[in-house]
């Protein structure tokens, strides 16, 4: 008897930045599988965080997509995080990452090279939400 897998929160972090950055550069699922040798199919499974990033493989993966390899755990809450939370945040971020608007903020954000002017842009996002 086999039990069901569930993707741990690290993986799922881990998968929705692969998606996030993908999504910055414009590069399409099927372009990155290209480039690793892999289905889309497999490339949709990392992004989702059901299959686990291998070492070797997110190297190759840092590389084509231009960034450092701990990129992709910047902001992860712990490997051992668990929590229901966890994952529904992660849900949360996919989603705005994946939507047009979402993906013009971040696109325009990691553009802003001073590091006051984001922190200003973040309190007036916060105050903003917080009024609603």
């Amino acid at each position: 008897m086999s039990a069901i897998r569930t993707p741990k929160p690290i993986d799922m972090h881990v998968g929705s930045r692969v998606r996030m950055r993908r999504l910055m550069l414009g590069i399409s699922q099927v372009e990155l599988a290209a480039a690793l040798d892999l289905s889309f199919q497999q490339v949709q499974k990392y992004e989702k965080g059901t299959n686990r990033i291998g070492a070797s493989r997110l190297e190759h993966i840092s590389r084509f997509l231009q960034v450092p390899v701990a990129f992709f755990f910047e902001g992860a809450s712990g490997a051992s995080a668990t929590s229901k939370e966890d994952a529904r945040s992660l849900v949360l971020m996919d989603d705005f990452v994946s939507s047009p608007e979402g993906l013009r903020l971040v696109q325009s954000f990691t553009q802003i090279e001073d590091a006051d002017v984001r922190r200003r842009i973040v309190d007036l996002v916060q105050a903003i939400g917080s009024k609603n």
